[in-house]
């Protein structure tokens, strides 16, 4: 059976953090991306009204700082080595994430099969954001369905990896999942739970026939 391995990014695939914090801490701006964090966890504020803000905080972005924010990032341990696998048994992984796509689809060189995020203009930003290309807890369920078309599977072959709210759909639309390092938005929705920094580790819940 060929799988498809879907793996959030925010406190997900990075420890106890976001993208958009850890681009805002190249700008100062990381309390205020913090605070963001917190009321979207809540549900205080919509993805719309949170890309709007954070983009607002992002005038002075630039490439170089994407780049610095990626690499100085923490994520889990042995990302890469868990795609490796994915690949060599013959499946398929890719990240869907809220943040923006510029960020994402840098994974894509960590051996990701697909990437997607929320569209933001491109870094250095000269045109407006578009509210319409920001995604939410259902697009990742619409593009999990494109993702099993593309890849020849179905939902029923899926394994989805998340750890918040926005995740929250995708658990219910697949049947497996694993909790990492989640929240109580998750409880009870995932059939496998994992707290810790390493990504293999997580995998290895799910890794074997019939888990």
């Amino acid at each position: 059976m060929t799988r498809l391995h879907l793996f959030d990014l925010d406190g997900t695939l990075l420890h106890g953090t976001s993208a958009p914090v850890e681009i805002s801490r190249q700008l100062g701006r990381e309390a205020e991306t913090v605070a963001l964090d917190q009321a979207i966890s809540a549900g205080r504020i919509g993805p719309p009204e949170y890309a709007a803000q954070v983009y607002a905080l992002w005038a002075d972005l630039t490439e170089a700082h994407v780049t610095s924010a990626f690499e100085g990032a923490p994520w889990l341990a042995r990302i890469r080595e868990v795609w490796a696998e994915i690949r060599r048994a013959g499946d398929y992984c890719a990240v869907v994430s809220l943040s923006p796509s510029f960020f994402v689809e840098r994974l894509l060189g960590w051996g990701a099969h697909a990437a997607f995020g929320s569209r933001f203009p491109s870094v250095p930003f000269t045109e407006p954001a578009d509210p319409a290309g920001v995604l939410n807890a259902a697009a990742k369920v619409r593009i999990a369905d494109r993702l099993c078309e593309r890849f020849g599977v179905e939902r029923a072959d899926c394994v989805a990896y998340g750890d918040s709210l926005s995740d929250r759909d995708l658990f219910a639309a697949v049947p497996v999942s694993v909790a990492v390092n989640a929240d109580s938005h998750l409880a009870g929705l995932a059939t496998h739970s994992y707290t810790g920094r390493d990504l293999w580790d997580a995998y290895e819940l799910v890794a074997a026939p019939g888990s």
